[in-house]
């Protein structure tokens, strides 16, 4: 009975992989499609993120049978628990990627400054997903750890851009419009961050059995 269960805990954390190396493929695609300009690019998008919706259902079923036919206790419980809160956010980093594509696909013509910055902010939060859905196969805090931390030089990144943007409408008031993009690209890249951040989390309770929000209402 125990080595079937390791087996399908097995094949989680290989679904759990999957779905991060998609998380991944859309904000890249997405981060190459602003910095190039590139429609074609922002097209291959939204087909990666509905192989996430599809993932996150498959993760699901995996997470069901587990609880409905094993009955883990404990540790293993949480680690499946954890699974289920991590793969809404997984969907959703798909959903943000999708939403920067769309913001190219829609802009026209013409000069783009700040797509370096923001395209330094999106390698920021593919590296906190990685690391993040690396911690949960591997139940590293420490790496979990790091990825909540990480998540203070993105939302630096996010001032530099919106300082940046005000500086731009000052000298060049016809830029309102292209700013504002940018600035929701910001946003999407923030978000992503935010989202990788409560993986995190979510991994450290996997292993705690504690979760950041109960150690807040505790103070």
């Amino acid at each position: 009975m125990r080595n079937n269960f390791d087996r399908q805990l097995r094949l989680l954390g290989s679904e759990m992989r999957e779905m991060g190396a998609l998380c991944e493929d859309a904000i890249a695609l997405a981060a190459k499609a602003l910095s190039e300009d590139s429609k074609e690019l922002a097209a291959k998008v939204p087909p990666i993120a509905s192989a996430l919706d599809r993932k996150e259902r498959d993760v699901e079923n995996i997470c069901l049978k587990l609880l409905l036919r094993q009955q883990p206790v404990a540790g293993d419980l949480r680690q499946i628990s954890a699974a289920l809160k991590m793969i809404t956010d997984m969907e959703r980093i798909g959903d943000q990627a999708e939403d920067v594509a769309e913001i190219v696909s829609s802009m026209g013509p013409g000069p783009k400054p700040e797509t370096e910055l923001l395209s330094s902010m999106a390698r920021s939060v593919i590296q906190m997903v990685t690391s993040s859905v690396d911690a949960y196969v591997n139940q590293d805090m420490e790496l979990a750890a790091e990825v909540i931390s990480q998540d203070d030089r993105v939302d630096a990144y996010f001032e530099e851009v919106k300082k940046s943007l005000v500086e731009i409408i000052v000298r060049e008031p016809d830029m309102g419009g292209y700013a504002l993009d940018m600035l929701m690209t910001g946003k999407y890249f923030e978000r992503i961050g935010d989202h990788a951040t409560n993986i995190a989390e979510w991994v450290i309770y996997s292993v705690t059995g504690v979760h950041k929000s109960e150690e807040l209402s505790a103070d």
